[in-house]
């Protein structure tokens, strides 16, 4: 059975014949700015893993890049899908009211930490989209126009997403960007200045948000701060809870809202069912949430969750969307939540992220390079330099695991402003067997690549 194999590679060569014409097709058919540095052309998946059409078959350790949290083709959630699609495919919720899509928003409602007793839930279709409808929220509550992201963000590749993200590789050509956007300092302490304390560093990053209320933008003139509880694109970097609450802090006294970019990090993957229930439990919770990725294990649908008040100050028509709330997608994540509510994956998140982090820390006396592991739950970060003293960063080092890892069945993804950062997003029913092999690829593929 796929799903409890290891990985295997049968062809002589990767990618595979089968594979190589697919991907021939692709280059003729698809644009190049699509990119894909990797030989495989899927034929199935199952759990942690997928074969390819030769034959070959890889442990997947990006799972869609945060999408596939309980892996590929959970029989469950293909029994709940089968099941709406007798009924119907779609039902434009502007138009007719469908249960799947009532359900759903109830249960977010009841599950996502922010602020508020009373709240309400609406459904767009991406990571991005959900990103834009929280600031469309956020300025219609607030009557405000401006908005505050940090360094390292990443919140999408629409006008506004590609706007509030930080790396600009993703906007070349792309201008002009949307206007009333401004970028303060996000704290990374790996990288931070020799002898600085952590407590000396949220000071300087609270400083350049002052800096930004100075210079940039009025803080009555602000409608929302958004950032990730942990950055995905930026290197997988936790937002630290003291710095987070001192947001809180400013926000509340600015009327200011508080925006959680939760589409890589939501969905058990940092061991909780959010990563802002940490904020929460601080005392921090964000005003507005915004989900995606393994929401549905695999369908496309995201979510806005924030409290009535500023849910209902939206003026009438201005969101929704034709395909949001597809009931085929909601089907698949209220079945998808289920399933991580019922075998605790946030417990299993945890458990990951303690086995990864272990041996990661005995690659650290073995491999210098290895400077830096990070993360919450089975959301982990490997930052590789060139130098453990100069902290150069070593994207070149991580371009070439990607490869020899792949030649050996095992998919891994780079992060990181150099690309400098190995992210581990395994989707959480891998087995532990699976797990320990991919780290002893992964090793080697660090001694094949470090000699």
């Amino acid at each position: 059975m796929l799903r409890t194999a290891l990985p295997e590679i049968i062809t002589d060569t990767l990618p595979g014949p089968k594979a190589q014409a697919l991907i021939d097709r692709r280059a003729q058919a698809v644009p190049a700015a699509i990119r894909c540095v990797y030989p495989v052309a899927i034929a199935r998946g199952e759990g942690a893993m997928l074969e390819d059409l030769d034959g070959n078959r890889f442990l997947d350790w990006i799972g869609g890049v945060g999408v596939l949290n309980i892996g590929y083709s959970h029989p469950e959630v293909i029994d709940a899908v089968k099941a709406q699609a007798e009924q119907y495919f779609h039902g434009m919720f502007n138009i007719v009211t469908h249960e799947g899509y009532v359900a759903l928003a109830e249960k977010l409602a009841q599950l996502a930490p922010v602020r508020g007793t009373s709240k309400k839930v609406f459904f767009a279709n991406s990571g991005a989209e959900a990103d834009e409808n929280a600031v469309k929220i956020a300025r219609a509550y607030t009557g405000r126009p401006n908005l505050i992201t940090f360094s390292g963000a990443f919140h999408g590749r629409t006008l506004l997403t590609m706007t509030l993200t930080a790396k600009k590789a993703y906007t070349t050509g792309l201008g002009p960007l949307a206007t009333g956007v401004y970028r303060a300092q996000f704290p990374y302490l790996y990288r931070s200045p020799d002898g600085l304390s952590e407590e000396e560093v949220f000071a300087a990053c609270l400083q350049s948000l002052q800096d930004v209320f100075e210079e940039g933008t009025p803080a009555d003139q602000v409608a929302a701060l958004i950032l990730e509880p942990l950055q995905g694109e930026g290197g997988f970097l936790p937002a630290p809870l003291p710095w987070v609450k001192a947001l809180r802090k400013v926000c509340d006294d600015h009327g200011i809202l508080l925006i959680a970019d939760e589409v890589q990090s939501g969905f058990c993957r940092t061991g909780r069912m959010f990563a802002s229930e940490y904020w929460q439990e601080a005392g921090a919770a964000p005003d507005i949430l915004t989900a995606a990725k393994s929401i549905a294990a695999g369908l496309p649908i995201s979510a806005i969750v924030a409290r009535s008040e500023i849910m209902d100050a939206v003026p009438a028509g201005t969101i929704g969307g034709t395909y949001c709330g597809n009931p085929l997608a909601c089907a698949a994540a209220l079945k998808t939540i289920e399933l991580m509510e019922r075998d605790d994956l946030a417990a299993r998140s945890r458990q990951i992220g303690q086995i990864v982090t272990a041996r990661c820390a005995q690659w650290q006396t073995k491999f210098p390079l290895l400077g830096d592991v990070r993360g919450l739950g089975a959301m982990i970060g490997l930052e590789f330099v060139k130098d453990p003293v100069t902290k150069a960063p070593n994207g070149d080092l991580v371009s070439a695991l990607v490869q020899e890892c792949a030649r050996h069945g095992l998919l891994i993804e780079n992060a990181g402003r150099w690309g400098q950062v190995v992210r581990f997003l395994a989707p959480l029913t891998i087995t532990d067997h699976q797990l320990h092999c991919g780290l002893d690829i992964l090793e080697n593929a660090l001694k094949t690549c470090t000699q």
